[in-house]
Parts: C-alpha cells; sequence; structure tokens
C-alpha cells in the first residue's frame, strides 16, 4: 500500500475513534455535573428544590443527548456542539445556585 493510502486510513480510523471518544467525554461530564450537585446537598450549598431543578436539567440534557444518538450514527459534530452548550449552561446554573445566598 502507497504511503498516501497508508494516511487516509489511518485517517478515516482516527475520525471513527474520535466519535466514541467524544461520546465518552459527555458522559464523563455529565457524570461530573451530577457530582457536582450531590456535593452541594450534602456541604449545605444546594437547597434540596435548588437540587431538583438543577437535577431535572441533567436529565432533559442527558435525553437530548441520547435521542440524538438513537438515530444510530452517533453524533454529528453540531449536535456535539449542541450538548456542549447545554452541558455549559447547566454548569454555570450549578455554580450559580451552589454561591448564591440559600442554605439548607
Amino acid at each position: 500500500m502507497s504511503n498516501w493510502k497508508l494516511k487516509v486510513v489511518a485517517g478515516l480510523l482516527a475520525l471513527g475513534m474520535s466519535a466514541p471518544a467524544a461520546a465518552g467525554a459527555l458522559a464523563r461530564r455529565e457524570a461530573r455535573q451530577e457530582a457536582r450537585i450531590v456535593q452541594g446537598v450534602q456541604s449545605g450549598q444546594l437547597t434540596a428544590r435548588e437540587a431538583g431543578r438543577l437535577e431535572r436539567r441533567e436529565a432533559r440534557v442527558a435525553a437530548t443527548i441520547a435521542r440524538d444518538r438513537a438515530d444510530g450514527g452517533g453524533l454529528t459534530p453540531a449536535e456535539r456542539a449542541r450538548a456542549n452548550a447545554m452541558l455549559d449552561r447547566s454548569s454555570r446554573a450549578i455554580s450559580r445556585q451552589k454561591h448564591d445566598a440559600q442554605h439548607r
């Protein structure tokens, strides 16, 4: 096989491997945010009501990601960008709620 063909094959393999890695990254990020909510409840930084709202928000994000993955092709770059934007907003909401004046 010629050198350029090897590069093409290697590039295609790399593309195929990046989608599962991105899916894993989203799952790890979701898990970290869930852990932040639990930690906030345990430390008293989040009230039960705040935690409930944040949990529902996280569930909506997870449902959106699952729905986007359900088509069988994984996440497209646009879907991945949307998921990251949703997780960014959710992360900011967790931070705001943990650092507001309300305590358990």
